[in-house]
Order: structure tokens, then C-alpha cells, then sequence
């Protein structure tokens, strides 16, 4: 019985699970987003969160730590240098986990993993700036746009007008009927 195992074991033995954790959160850390299944990602997202925390508190035993689980020089100093100063005010939820449909070969679910902070299309701080410059755009626009739109609807009118009286001439083709002549007899 299983009852109480929460974690994912993704059809693997407990050693090739933890190496596809580590390597997954290396990658995560050198590139700041990956794609992968949504299993995957989803066990990720536990294994990465304590580590991150660890990170925040730079010192020689938490590096220690750390790299027990990760056992990659080069991403252990991009989460402690790079990483964690930018995440230091953030008291937890540095991942987030996307879904982005299925793959074309084995119908699998794929989701993107990636670091909160480190996203320019979307999030809190690109959104505040949007919202400003939207709003800001629309009310300059639309009183602009009412007093020039006002004004030539009048002289538009007009010339619909003047078309609308000339009168249309009735073009002969070879398929109308007066176009047909009486047979010869």
C-alpha cells in the first residue's frame, strides 16, 4: 500500500530519479526556464524550491549542501551569484510550472518549468508597466480621435450624395437582350 507517498516516482528506480532531478535542476538554473513533461516539472518544482531557499543564505555550508544534491559547480555559482540576490525579497514560489499542450509523437503533456523572476514577456512588473502606457494612450487617443472624426463625416456624407443623383446608364453586353438581334430570314 501506498498510502501517505506523495511524491511522483516517474516509472524510475529511486538513483535514476534523483539523477534526473539533479540534472533537470541544473539546467533550470544555467538556462532559467525548461521544457520537459508536466510530470517532470512537476516533481521539479519541490526538489528546486528548499534549494533555492538554502541559496538565499550564502555561506560555505549551505554551498555544501547544496551541491550534494546538484553535484555542478557552474550551477551552483549561478544560483548563489546570480540567482540568489535577485530572489532575496521573494519568501518563497521562485518556480512556475506551465502547461503547454501535447507533444506531437506520444501525445505526452509538456509543461515549461521556470524561475518567477526571470520571465520579460509576462508577470507583475512588465504588466504595471503596460497598464501605464495603455491607459495613458487611450485617453489622449480617444479625445483626439472624437474631434477628428466629427468633423469630415459631414463633407463624406455630401459626396455619397452627389453620386447617389447621377444617373447610372444602362451598359449594353452581349448577353443582354437588346444586344440580340432578329435572325435573318
Amino acid at each position: 500500500m501506498r498510502h501517505g507517498d506523495k511524491n511522483n516516482n516517474l516509472s524510475r528506480t529511486a538513483s535514476h530519479r534523483k539523477a534526473l532531478l539533479s540534472n533537470l535542476a541544473c539546467q533550470l538554473f544555467h538556462h532559467k526556464k525548461i521544457v520537459t513533461t508536466l510530470a517532470k516539472a512537476k516533481a521539479l518544482r519541490p526538489y528546486v524550491e528548499p534549494l533555492i531557499t538554502k541559496a538565499k543564505e550564502n555561506t560555505t555550508h549551505q554551498r555544501r549542501i547544496v551541491f550534494s544534491y546538484l553535484q555542478d559547480k557552474e550551477a551552483i555559482k549561478e544560483l548563489f551569484d546570480v540567482i540568489s540576490p535577485k530572489i532575496a525579497s521573494r519568501p518563497g514560489g521562485y518556480t512556475r510550472v506551465i502547461k503547454l499542450g501535447k507533444r506531437a509523437g506520444d501525445n505526452a503533456e509538456i509543461g515549461m518549468i521556470e524561475l518567477v523572476d526571470y520571465n520579460e514577456i509576462y508577470g507583475k512588473g512588465v504588466e504595471d508597466k503596460e497598464q501605464a502606457a495603455a491607459k495613458k494612450t487611450r485617453r489622449a487617443g480617444s479625445r483626439k480621435k472624437a474631434t477628428a472624426v466629427k468633423e469630415p463625416a459631414p463633407v463624406e456624407e455630401a459626396a455619397t450624395e452627389k453620386t447617389e443623383a447621377a444617373p447610372i446608364e444602362k451598359a449594353v453586353t452581349p448577353e443582354s437582350p437588346e444586344a440580340q438581334e432578329e435572325p435573318l430570314k
